[in-house]
């Protein structure tokens, strides 16, 4: 695990509560009619204060929750005890991780990016198992953070690196929350070989 990350994803989170509430998309995807997911292991990628995988605890799964920082991690564990939720915290740096392969029901992937990840997410998945994923576009660095194209999606890359699934949802371009704006894409997908 990269001292340095570690070290800088602590600061970020020691300065900052973070947001409570789960990811809009994240939100919008379990309340339209698309989604039918039944309840299962969930994976929750970068989880930060684990806002994410207590939603999902909430809804059921059986959560693993993964990320670089011990402050983010130790914050999120004090949440899910307070709301008596069993979640499995783990620290992982995840530029050095790799999902257990065909393990889980149901991944998700918010305001985060590491391409050489996405095989071995995908790879996570059982047959028929979903994707939830969402992150910001490169329009974003005209507007703000992140800058670094690097941690950017091109136009249509999320929907290309998804093509050997079933697209259940996507959308991209400018997403209005709370007043804000930012450039993003999300998707929601199965597994379906």
């Amino acid at each position: 695990m990269s001292q340095e990350d570690q070290n800088r994803w602590n600061r970020q989170h020691g300065e900052s509560q973070g947001r409570e509430e789960p990811a809009l998309f994240l939100r919008q995807v379990f309340e339209s009619e698309h989604a039918d997911i039944t309840a299962g292991r969930a994976l929750d990628i970068a989880c930060g204060g684990g806002r994410n995988a207590l939603f999902l605890a909430e809804k059921g799964f059986a959560v693993t929750g993964i990320d670089i920082s011990s402050v983010a991690l130790g914050r999120a564990e004090k949440r899910a005890v307070e709301k008596s939720l069993a979640i499995s915290w783990r620290q992982a740096d995840l530029e050095n991780y790799t999902p257990e392969a065909a393990a889980y029901d149901l991944v998700v992937n918010i305001d985060y990016l590491q391409r050489p990840l996405l095989p071995a997410m995908k790879a996570a998945l059982k047959i028929g198992g979903f994707i939830i994923f969402d992150t910001y576009l490169v329009d974003q660095q005209a507007i703000g953070h992140p800058r670094n194209p690097d941690y950017l999606l091109r136009h249509n890359e999320l929907l290309e690196s998804f093509r050997d699934f079933r697209v259940l949802c996507y959308r991209e371009g400018r997403i209005i929350r709370n007043g804000e704006g930012s450039f993003r894409a999300g998707i929601f997908a199965q597994k379906m070989r």
